[in-house]
């Protein structure tokens, strides 16, 4: 009898610890996923001021400029990883049409905000990469915890579903260009 109690004592101390592990992974992406979508929310608000600097520098390629801006909603309005990255490809790639049109006009290349405007975007970028590395990692982590035998005796009744990871296309991988020369 005491055997008994035992293993069920250690089978309950087990069950517990892995419900804990996979209570705080969910909680690490949930707060990691919060910090990829602040850094996109702040991407997305550093646009409209280079749409603004832009479309005051020059009357034409108002095309260009309205994509973005609706790319730019369509980002803000996309919920979950998936949707979101969908969402931030088509943005990405705006953006990158509007460098492409202010590389056409030197004006435009030699206005101080554009250039400060585009160096902020980039750093965030770079953020927006290390953040979505983090998240993706914490992702892997659940989703492992979770997947393993015996954790998934525990996981899968009590709810625990598998962390989506925040992918890009491999054509949408690079960084919009944001530097321009001085030329």
């Amino acid at each position: 009898m005491t055997i008994l109690i035992i293993v069920v004592i250690v089978i309950l101390a087990w069950a517990a610890w892995t419900w804990n592990r996979l209570t705080a992974l969910r909680a690490a992406m949930h707060a990691a996923w919060a910090s990829v979508d602040a850094l996109l929310k702040r991407r997305t608000d550093l646009v409209p001021n280079l749409v603004a600097v832009v479309k005051g520098a020059m009357d034409f390629e108002s095309d260009t400029l309205q994509r973005v801006v609706e790319a730019r909603g369509a980002a803000l309005g996309a919920s979950g990883p998936a949707d979101r990255a969908t969402a931030e490809q088509q943005f990405t790639g705006a953006v990158s049409q509007l460098f492409a049109v202010v590389e056409r006009y030197p004006e435009l290349k030699a206005n101080t905000q554009i250039l400060a405007l585009q160096t902020e975007l980039s750093e965030t970028e770079s953020d927006i990469a290390s953040a979505r590395r983090y998240y993706n990692a914490v992702v892997r982590d659940l989703n492992i915890m979770r997947e393993t035998f015996p954790n998934l005796l525990v996981a899968g009744p009590m709810g625990f579903v598998a962390g989506e990871y925040f992918q890009l296309d491999d054509g949408d991988r690079a960084v919009p260009r944001a530097t321009l020369d001085r030329n």
